[in-house]
């Protein structure tokens, strides 16, 4: 079995493979106060109750945006394994089949290195990776496995909840898709700012980025691929079409993959 652990700014998702199965995941708070023990101390129920046998945990692999928790969480690996985890950033980037330019090896975060692995590496063709997180990425994949740019704009939630917090009249609201983009009321009124809002950058962005892909590298439009991930990903996709797969565990599954192929 192999045990990954994504960090994020919001969440944590590990997730436990066995071979190319997705066994089981599991999401907690991101939080830099906490140490390597009390992160152990919350996941290792949690593998528990589903009866993890963690001497059958062959190789740990980490990922995360959030550089502080890098140490914690080789103490929590070490925890489970009884080893170092398999750490994703610049040093593995050089062993892989998806390359990223020397400009941006030390800033590209490592779930979008992730990402773009998997995708290219499932569908070998030009592909651009929209991740619905705390960020919205937009991550573009030529056709030779060269990652060609990225656009980075705030994720769906981290722009309604600062809506919230820096509006006094302006309620906290579901974020649901309205039923017409002319609100009558603050609720639906929100709902279509944010939802339609989001819905417009996404289609715009994707579309601007797909000519640009076809201008800078050759590929051509018709087969650039758009995968959505991430966790409000079902949100947009109800609304628009410009998504060719969804896969919500596509970060995870870069991770497996990278774990087997150094």
């Amino acid at each position: 079995m192999i045990l990954i652990f994504d960090i994020g700014n919001t969440n944590i998702k590990t997730a436990v493979f066995d071979g190319d199965k997705l066994l089981y995941t599991w999401r907690i708070s991101t939080d830099l106060k906490r140490t390597g023990d009390e992160y152990f101390s919350l996941l290792r129920p949690l593998m528990r109750d589903v009866e993890i046998d963690f001497s059958a945990i062959e190789d740990v692999v980490l990922s995360t945006v959030v550089p502080a928790l890098i140490g914690p969480f080789v103490i929590v690996a070490q925890h489970f394994s009884g080893k170092k985890p398999i750490i994703i950033g610049p040093d593995v980037y050089a062993k892989l089949s998806v390359h990223v330019p020397e400009t941006a090896v030390h800033e590209i975060g490592a779930d979008l290195y992730c990402d773009a692995f998997e995708a290219w590496n499932r569908y070998k063709s030009p592909c651009i990776i929209t991740d619905f997180g705390t960020a919205l990425s937009f991550t573009a994949v030529d056709d030779k496995g060269n990652i060609a740019g990225v656009a980075i704009a705030p994720g769906i939630r981290t722009a309604f909840n600062s809506l919230f917090s820096n509006t006094a009249q302006i309620p906290a609201i579901p974020l649901d898709i309205p039923p017409t983009s002319l609100g009558k009321n603050t609720v639906i009124s929100v709902q279509s700012g944010i939802v339609l809002g989001y819905k417009g950058l996404v289609e715009g962005l994707l579309k601007q980025m797909k000519t640009d892909l076809e201008k800078e590298t050759g590929c051509k439009q018709s087969d650039i691929k758009v995968i959505a991930t991430g966790g409000l990903n079902s949100m947009l996709a109800p609304i628009t079409d410009v998504f060719d797969y969804i896969d919500k565990d596509l970060t995870l599954r870069g991770m497996l993959r990278i774990a087997k192929s150094i």
